[in-house]
């Protein structure tokens, strides 16, 4: 039986992963934006609001499979038109790589807060103000590191192709284009037939390391 306690719990995480994610977006965004795309601007994607970031078949999933345990879900991908871009090379790769950073940045903002708030032993603070601020440190590693991945349609894919001559090869598209989200949904939907992600291997140790560097245990 669920308790209350669980269900306050998965009601965090939803609410941090929704806010991360539309953070996450806003961020690809506004470099684009920066770098010279109007694109996202036309589109009404230069906001914080999050209802504009967020995918209504992905939000949908990420609650229903948060109460099941296993999680899955996305936001709406902010479309960019590189030829815009002042230097295409650059800013590719860039609007890509800034994602994954504001996730990074959220989950240090969110440590030096929660750790700050820790060392005020003697005020009192409410215990879901805690438990949210924890959640939003290991949801944003998580998305960090996920979206690192380089595979198409996450954001490494991207970034790899900053290291390439060509950030615009077309072999490399050909790949990640077609066999990107194949391998990549593949790998996904192993634990939901008994078998081992094998990201886990990658992941895992990486997610437990950036979580004790940043929470001090």
């Amino acid at each position: 039986m669920i308790s209350v306690e669980d269900i306050i719990q998965t009601i965090l995480w939803i609410l941090a992963v929704l806010l991360s994610i539309a953070i996450h977006e806003y961020a690809h965004a506004q470099y684009a934006d920066w770098a010279g795309d109007p694109t996202p601007r036309s589109q009404g994607r230069v906001t914080l609001n999050p209802i504009a970031h967020l995918d209504p078949l992905g939000t949908l999933l990420i609650i229903i499979v948060a109460f099941l345990g296993y999680g899955i879900g996305w936001g709406k991908p902010v479309p960019v038109n590189p030829g815009y871009f002042r230097s295409p090379r650059r800013d590719w790769a860039l609007c890509a790589f800034v994602g994954p950073l504001s996730n990074v940045v959220l989950a240090v903002l969110s440590a030096l807060l929660l750790r700050g708030l820790l060392l005020l032993e003697a005020v009192p603070l409410p215990s879901i103000l805690i438990d949210f601020l924890l959640v939003m440190v290991l949801a944003n590693i998580g998305l960090a590191l996920f979206n690192m991945i380089p595979l198409h349609p996450l954001d490494g894919s991207k970034v790899l192709s900053g290291f390439l001559p060509d950030v615009f090869d077309r072999r490399y598209w050909g790949f990640q284009m077609v066999y990107g989200p194949i391998i990549l949904y593949s790998i996904l939907i192993l634990p939901l037939i008994g078998l081992p992600n094998p990201l886990r291997y990658i992941l895992l140790p990486m997610y437990e390391f950036f979580g004790k560097l940043l929470l001090g245990v």
